[in-house]
């Protein structure tokens, strides 16, 4: 695995007591008790740090320390070690505690921004909001390119008990210029500003997540496809935007990024093309007619999109 990509995977690790780590965790153990990874170069060991993140999962530090141990041996002063050493440490340990290992990481070699992150992490944990946002800020002032540190600090904002949207929305655009062709962070902004009640922006990058996820090269014509995952969700942020720019007018006017809504025209073509691809998307996903009446539609749609 790249070093770069698996130390960015284990800087936004959290506990997962899922079906698939328990997969991972009983095969890994298979492989670990017949020292099979040792034949595999690479694979192996990355094996086995999957391992070791998959027994803190399912709360077995016995095994995860055997990890630790072998890949300490086998790489020593690596920092992906010293990252998941710090993990292993946050699942005992007080906060306290890892916080003093990561200051002294820190202290060694400024310039990690895997360790910034996973003590960001832990201050949140601790309820230490206001500090986390400095820590993973100082990162970014240094690591700008680092899209999941403002991913991260994003849904720091709006993980807050009354949401930051416009910090949030400020974030998130950093993601937008660093990675412009990843529509789901074009989404994420769409959505975030809908919650922070800039509908004419919202609508303005709802429309964009479909423009970028919409096969216009293809053999069929867009209008023929059914919508589905990320697409499917535009449409439908799309039609919550133009129904709310319908019938509550002043949100056209109230937009605080002076983001201009749709002429009334305009607007009205958008309201019957979102209806006619959520309509679309229902009848595949359901097999039946789809509600007649909007508000029932964009009701059995809330429960679909995903």
């Amino acid at each position: 695995m790249e070093v770069t990509f698996a130390l960015q995977k284990l800087a936004a690790y959290k506990p997962r007591k899922t079906q698939k780590s328990k997969e991972t965790f009983d095969t890994g153990v298979a492989l670990l008790e017949r020292g099979a990874y040792t034949a595999k170069d690479e694979a192996g060991w990355d094996a086995v740090e999957k391992l070791a993140l998959a027994a803190l999962d399912q709360g077995n530090t016995e095994v995860a320390d055997k990890c630790i141990r072998i890949l300490s041996d086998k790489f020593p002063d690596s920092p992906r070690v010293d990252v998941l050493t710090g993990i292993r440490m946050e699942a005992t340990e007080t906060p306290e505690v890892a916080l003093r290992y990561y200051d002294e990481l820190l202290q060694e070699d400024p310039a990690r921004a895997a360790i910034w992150r996973r003590k960001a992490h832990v201050l949140r944990q601790m309820g230490k909001i206001d500090r986390a946002v400095e820590e993973l800020s100082a990162m970014l002032d240094t690591f700008y390119t680092e899209v999941e540190g403002w991913l991260e600090l994003t849904d720091i904002y709006l993980s807050c008990q009354h949401p930051r949207y416009t910090y949030a929305l400020q974030s998130l655009s950093h993601a937008l210029l660093l990675a412009p062709q990843n529509p789901s962070y074009f989404l994420q902004f769409a959505e975030t500003a809908y919650l922070a009640e800039d509908i004419p922006l919202a609508l303005k990058m709802f429309l964009q997540t479909v423009d970028m996820t919409d096969d216009d090269d293809g053999d069929i014509a867009p209008s023929d496809t059914i919508p589905t995952g990320i697409t499917l969700r535009a449409w439908f942020g799309v039609k919550l935007c133009t129904r709310k720019l319908i019938t509550e007018p002043r949100a056209a006017t109230s937009s605080t990024s002076h983001t201009p809504a749709p002429t009334t025209a305009n607007l009205s073509a958008l309201d019957n093309l979102s209806t006619e691809r959520l309509r679309t998307a229902y009848l595949d996903l359901k097999h039946e007619s789809p509600p007649t009446a909007e508000g029932d539609l964009i009701s059995a749609m809330t429960s679909l999109v995903k």
